[in-house]
């Protein structure tokens, strides 16, 4: 066994829902019908448009090399304007920033607005990636117990307590919220921005399910609040094009040099043959098909909702927005120590995958768990028939 170094960086915890998936393909292979309820992938994949542009560039001579370190200006300037469509917001193609993935703009961000040693703050349960990012950065990451009564989104009181401890350098905020689909609505984001502004914390806010809301708005752009705050989000969620690996970052005038610079070292540049598909994921028939796609994951919302009574599940999320499902399953544990136990449980005898809560909250998430409804309305109503079979045997 090697003797030699392993960086602390690098032992972070692995994402749970990546160790199921790989039971589900062993599953699968052995040729168990199962049913996966725990990755946010949405069923319906990329639009047509965007999937036949991706074809066209492969052969019309389009130049498929490097990009800038920031994205084509074409994608670039489309995304500036769906802000002011959709917000009302004067966004320059300069102020975008295309990455590989959400993923990458988290990665930017932290390394150009944070250094090692500062304090984070951001809510306990939350998308665990946040957390082991930060982590392995040398970020100290400062966790706010954000439960039922909190709505699951932290407070400017919360907040407020944690920085007179010591002084905070930032707060992510993720609105819709993975796992739990809860919104910040525009009173809360003003209030959080007026905090973070006088308190001298950059805000760094997590907007890859806009779009995905049940509650009749898109959701609100912190932007609206705090123009230093930075926006990170994707084509992955509402346009369905997980594997596309393309996100991108609203970055303010300070951070735009020292972006740019670290994406040019990181990653050269965002897929190009991506980006150049991507530009279309703007068009008429592309948001008709996501308006389509947000359809089915309300009627899929609706079928959980309805099942409740007999589910017996308790502190259920108000899953405003996202396609996610976080309820506390203690009532109906039955013989099973915990959430994992549960759901190992689930996935054996009745082949239904769905994530225990402990990967978003480390402190109490051992009683609840995450159903995605991006399988589909189908899947979730066969999903939901084989629970409740397998919940009357506990």
């Amino acid at each position: 066994m090697s003797t030699r170094k392993i960086s602390a960086r690098g032992q972070v915890p692995g994402f749970t829902v990546m160790s199921i998936l790989d039971r589900l393909d062993r599953l699968r292979a052995a040729g168990r019908d199962v049913i996966s309820l725990c990755a946010g992938e949405p069923a319906q994949g990329a639009p047509g448009a965007v999937r036949a542009r991706a074809a066209e560039v492969h052969l019309d001579g389009t130049p498929l090399g490097y990009s800038a370190p920031l994205g084509i200006p074409e994608l670039r300037g489309a995304i500036a304007a769906h802000y002011g469509t959709l917000y009302g917001l004067d966004v320059t193609p300069a102020q975008v920033a295309v990455t590989t993935g959400s993923s990458g703009a988290f990665l930017l961000s932290f390394l150009a607005a944070f250094d090692a040693g500062d304090r984070v703050a951001l809510a306990r349960p939350g998308y665990p990636a946040y957390r082991t990012i930060l982590s392995s950065l040398g970020v100290e990451v400062v966790e706010l117990d954000c439960g039922p009564a909190q709505r699951f989104q932290p407070t400017v009181d919360q907040l407020a307590r944690v920085h007179a401890e010591a002084p905070l350098a930032g707060l992510m905020l993720a609105s819709p919220a993975n796992p739990t689909g809860t919104m910040i609505d525009r009173d809360q984001m003003q209030a959080l921005a007026g905090w973070a502004r006088a308190a001298g914390v950059r805000i760094v806010s997590d907007e890859i399910y806009h779009g995905i809301s049940f509650t009749g708005s898109p959701g609100v752009c912190a932007w609206e609040a705090d123009p230093e705050a930075i926006i990170i989000s994707s084509f992955s969620k509402y346009w369905g094009m997980t594997g596309w690996r393309l996100g991108w970052a609203l970055i303010p005038e300070d951070l735009q040099e020292p972006v740019a610079a670290l994406a040019g070292n990181y990653a050269l540049c965002p897929p190009v043959p991506a980006q150049h598909a991507a530009v279309r994921a703007f068009s008429p028939e592309a948001l008709a098909e996501a308006g389509e796609a947000l359809a089915g994951f309300a009627r899929a919302r609706h079928l959980v909702l309805d099942a409740l009574p007999q589910l017996g599940w308790v502190d259920v999320a108000p899953a405003d927005g996202a396609f996610y499902f976080y309820a506390g399953i203690g009532p109906v544990l039955g013989p099973h120590a915990d959430a994992s136990a549960w759901a190992t449980a689930l996935l054996e005898e009745e082949g239904v995958a769905v994530v225990p809560g402990d990967d978003f909250d480390p402190v109490e998430g051992q009683r609840f768990i995450r159903l995605s409804l991006a399988a589909g309305e189908e899947a979730v109503a066969e999903a939901l028939r084989r629970i409740l079979a397998f919940q009357a045997r506990l």
